[in-house]
């Protein structure tokens, strides 16, 4: 019959719309009551007008919209809405979707994909009697639309529009057969996907809209419009330069690069350590491992090979310490030269030398210090003997670390055994944080190869200056460049062009940025935006163009410091030059660049408010260091650190001298004023922390040669009294703080400082008052501070003499006098110290424990044994109870030991029984194997040395 071998397909002609206010009108079937329309969209967009349509004689309407990527129809009346129901969902991905719209008598229906589940229906109190459907958006009049409603116009495509089932003839209407239409394309979809190519980087999740893109980098690490800048720090060094103490930290070791950030932990001692765990650090013991089935393991540690390589080459120094022992099993094979054992770093090269030796050395550290048990080798273990010994020390070249894998193989002989331990990853200092380069005049500058950020380009730096202006670095091609300056003493200018013209982003600072201080200048620029932040201050930015030229090409040199027609260099130093997460050595490129020095000193005026509680900052060649000699505290920043805290006995006392006593003083006074006039004090800051339950007990003493003094006392009754002398021909002014008792056992934290006659006092960090001195304001040759009992002679008042009877007895913590610290003098510094400690005197954690913890967890000394105040009128008895006390510690410290001799020995006999039965173990878990091999080193010490006696 009649036919034709092919199928045609019905012209399909979509349609784009442009803009929020472009809509397509069309009329609706006349003398009908019920409506139907379909048609598919595509968009980006979570929100937009679908089609909407007025009720007859304007008395209401309905519109169909997109909201949050979901279809929704309301039905609405006089301003009242009659119906509200939605169909579909995530329907603004760019995919074709269908939509279908049934009215009927009073029955409304919505299906998206012609999927049922995806369908809503209402029933509507009314019939709907449409003239005309705006598809996309509505008129207006003026500015305003006719649709009246809270969200935009549809921008993306339409296609397949049919209305009462009878196709739409785009053509026809393009033209101007029938209908309505504004700012549309006909005849093609300009529907444009942003997201590809992903301009998101770091795994961020790229979205978008008509116009633009938005990169979502929530858990990636990075942050910015494009998540190219690391929210983490490149190393510890940085973080301590935060006045971060040590903790667990993310480090970004490569900044803005493809590496991303893992967990370390920073030890933030004077120098500042870096440790990396990995999932072996058990005592491994080895046997019957040969060459044919040699005993391999390998190390995984909790970062990439390629980020620890960059955290390895941001170091100063790494190492990893190799614990490795031996019983007649050898490292070498002398006899052909073949390594028995060995380890494999992080480029999976073979290594054979050992801890504490170099590379291309095969020989152990003994070897190098010639020291092995047997001269002829090159390590202990190579001596082969049935006994244990060790070949251990630190790894610590840097191209090698860290240890991957280590391989056994002569544990196949009877006895013949070896142990290992591998210790983590640690590495010190951060080489490019410090490394820094000083401009002496405006017409020199260092230059690097082109910089090549085309996409994406971030630069940061530390700079100080006294200059009022200068360019800071500069990078040019044919017409793009890039440019930061220092333009007036408080402006830093970020400028750029891409291709469409120059743009600058401006930060203007209150304070003059050309103090000589260290700034910190941080800029980038990527396809969404530019943006500059100096210090703290609030980030300025600048979006770009939504389809402009988005390529930074440059082909110069980059030039820092100045400039490539040597105008506007800049003076002063800049540190810790980093683009695009990679530093540049400034140091290296300074040494031959004449009018650039390498370095850069004066940290300490931008470092120094890090040194807390009287610490003084040192300057080094890279960077500072506080000195805490004169603080309580210590630690790199004498703030968090140790609290030094000491445990007070009967009758202890620590008295620092000021001055060494003179016989000059015994002269006329005014010799003596003119000798010690260096030592009158205004005023005085005093800090410490207590917890005793012994009263009345005297705190604090400091004396005069004048017979003036402070002395701090806890009164019978527990109050806290302070008790100035300040002339003496005068009775001390007294001050009492009584709102509850302060022996109570509970640590207890004063403050007292003086400003003449003006006395402020806090205790616990809530109770602040202050008094007023009447005995004067000057403390005179001030002699000696003394905790705890005043061992000789002092005309003081009889109150500050009850409690000196008692001294005191209990912890005293973190006590400074002004730039003093003698507590922290008597226990951690020389002998040349001017400190005199009188009986017995216990450095304790006593000051760092809760009210809670404080009985339970001392180690020094309970404080149940002092439950209340001692009766001063009965002396004998007191004695008497002392002493049976002292005879009954005695007894039970004898029983102890007895115990513990016993039960060491049983242990140690145990042990034996236990090692020779489990011979055929290849390893035991870290604390068994750990204390067996222990103890084995033990009895083989004991069996060479014959000792007969153990000391405990």
């Amino acid at each position: 019959g009649n036919m034709s071998f092919s199928c045609l397909e019905p012209q399909v002609v979509p349609v784009t719309f442009l803009s929020s206010s472009s809509f397509l009108a069309l009329p609706g079937p006349s003398g009908q009551d019920e409506v139907f329309v379909s048609f598919q969209f595509r968009t980006w967009n979570k929100e937009g007008l679908l089609l909407s349509s007025k009720l007859h004689q304007s008395l209401g309407g309905f519109l169909l919209y997109l909201s949050d990527g979901r279809v929704k129809i309301n039905l609405h009346k006089t301003g009242r809405v009659l119906s509200d129901i939605a169909a579909g969902a995530g329907l603004n991905n760019g995919q074709w979707h269908s939509v279908s719209l049934s009215i009927k008598r009073n029955r409304i229906s919505v299906r998206v994909d012609n999927d049922v589940t995806s369908s809503a229906h209402a029933i509507i109190p009314l019939q709907i009697y449409s003239d005309v459907f705006y598809f996309g958006g509505c008129p207006s009049s003026g500015n305003i639309s006719e649709c009246n409603t809270s969200f935009g116009g549809f921008q993306g495509c339409m296609r397949l529009i049919s209305i009462g089932n009878k196709a739409v003839d785009m053509i026809s209407i393009q033209q101007n057969g029938f209908g309505n239409f504004s700012d549309l394309q006909i005849d093609l979809c300009g529907i444009t996907d942003r997201c590809l190519p992903n301009y998101c980087e770091h795994g961020g999740e790229c979205s978008q809209s008509w116009n633009s893109f938005h990169c979502n980098c929530a858990n990636t690490g990075y942050k910015g419009a494009t998540c190219h800048y690391p929210i983490y720090e490149q190393s510890c060094e940085a973080y301590k330069h935060r006045g971060n103490t040590s903790g667990f930290y993310n480090i970004d070791s490569d900044g803005s690069g493809p590496l991303g950030p893992f967990l370390v932990y920073c030890n933030m001692t004077d120098a500042t350590w870096t440790i990396i765990q990995h999932n072996n650090t058990n005592l491994t013991r080895v046997k019957s491992a040969n060459r044919e089935n040699p005993h391999t393991v390998f190390f995984k540690y909790s970062a990439s090979l390629d980020q620890l390589q960059a955290t390895i080459n941001l170091a100063d120094h790494c190492e990893q310490e190799l614990a490795y022992y031996c019983k007649k099993s050898r490292i070498l094979d002398k006899s052909d030269g073949m390594p028995l054992s060995w380890w494999i770093g992080r480029t999976n090269e073979t290594h054979t030398y050992w801890g504490g030796s170099f590379p291309a050395v095969q020989k152990c550290a003994c070897g190098l210090e010639g020291s092995c048990i047997d001269s002829q080798h090159y390590c202990n273990c190579d001596a082969d003997r049935d006994e244990w010994t060790n070949d251990t020390g630190f790894l610590s070249y840097k191209d090698h670390l860290p240890v991957t894998e280590i391989v056994i193989t002569d544990t196949d002989r009877p006895n013949s055994e070896v142990a290992y331990k591998l210790g983590p990853l640690l590495c010190r200092g951060d080489r490019t944080f410090w490394n820094s380069a000083s401009f002496n005049t405006e017409t020199s500058y260092l230059h690097f190869p082109t910089f090549h950020g085309e996409l994406s380009a971030d630069v940061s730096f530390f700079f100080k200056t006294t200059a009022s202006s200068g360019v800071f670095l500069e990078n040019l091609g044919i017409q793009d460049f890039i440019r930061i300056e220092l333009q007036s003493p408080s402006e830093v200018v970020f400028s750029f062009d891409v291709g469409n013209g120059p743009i600058e982003v401006i930060v203007q600072s209150r304070h003059s940025l050309n103090d000589n201080q260290w700034h910190y200048v941080k800029a980038e620029r990527n396809v969404k935006e530019a943006s500059l932040q100096i210090d703290q201050l609030p980030q300025r930015s600048h979006s770009a163009p939504p389809d402009g030229h988005i390529r930074l090409q440059l082909n110069s040199q980059l030039f820092v410091g100045g400039t490539a027609s040597r105008q506007k260099g800049f003076l002063g130093c800049i540190r810790s030059l980093r683009l695009n997460g990679m530093a540049l050595d400034l140091e290296e490129r300074a040494k031959i660049t004449p009018g650039v020095e390498p370095g850069c000193p004066g940290h300490c005026s931008s470092y120094g408010n890090l040194c807390h509680n009287g610490g003084k900052c040192r300057e080094k060649y890279n960077g500072f260091s506080c000195d805490c000699t004169f603080s309580a505290y210590g630690g790199p920043f004498c703030k968090k650190g140790k609290h030094i805290s000491a445990y007070f006995w009967t009758g202890t006392s620590v008295t620092y001298n000021f001055q060494e006593y003179y016989t000059l003083a015994k002269n006329s006074s005014s010799h003596a004023s003119s000798f010690y006039a260096d030592m009158t004090l205004t005023r005085e800051a005093i800090t410490f922390a207590f917890r005793t339950t012994r009263t009345p007990s005297l705190l604090l003493y400091v004396g005069s040669f004048y017979k003036e003094y402070l002395s701090v006392v806890l009164t019978r009754n527990g109050d806290l009294q302070i008790r100035y002398k300040l002339d003496s021909h005068e009775d001390p002014d007294v001050f009492s703080i009584n709102f509850k008792s302060m022996a109570d056992g509970q640590l207890q934290h004063v403050k007292i400082n003086r400003e003449e006659e003006r006395l402020f006092v806090e205790v616990n960090q809530k109770e602040r008052m202050k008094f007023i001195l009447s005995s004067g304001t000057e403390f005179n040759a001030i002699k000696s501070l003394t905790l705890g009992k005043i061992l000789e002679n002092s005309d003081v008042d009889e109150e500050t003499m009850k409690a000196n009877s008692q001294g005191f007895v209990g912890c005293l913590s973190s006590v400074q006098f002004n730039h003093i610290a003698p507590l922290k003098a008597a226990l951690h510094q020389s002998s040349s110290a001017p400190v005199i400690v009188k009986g017995r005197f216990t450095e304790s954690n006593c000051g760092t424990l809760t009210g809670a913890d404080s009985t339970s967890s001392e180690t020094t000394h309970s404080f149940a044994d002092h439950s209340g105040p001692i009766d001063e009128g009965k002396p004998l008895a007191n004695a008497i109870r002392s002493d049976s006390a002292i005879i009954g510690g005695v007894i039970a410290v004898v029983i102890f030991i007895l115990l513990c001799i016993t039960a060491i020995a049983i242990r140690i006999y145990k042990k034996k029984g236990i090692y020779s039965k489990n011979e055929a173990k290849g390893s035991e878990n870290e604390d068994s194997a750990e204390s067996a091999l222990k103890s084995e080193l033990s009895m083989q010490n004991t069996a060479n040395e014959n000792q007969k006696e153990y000391f405990f």
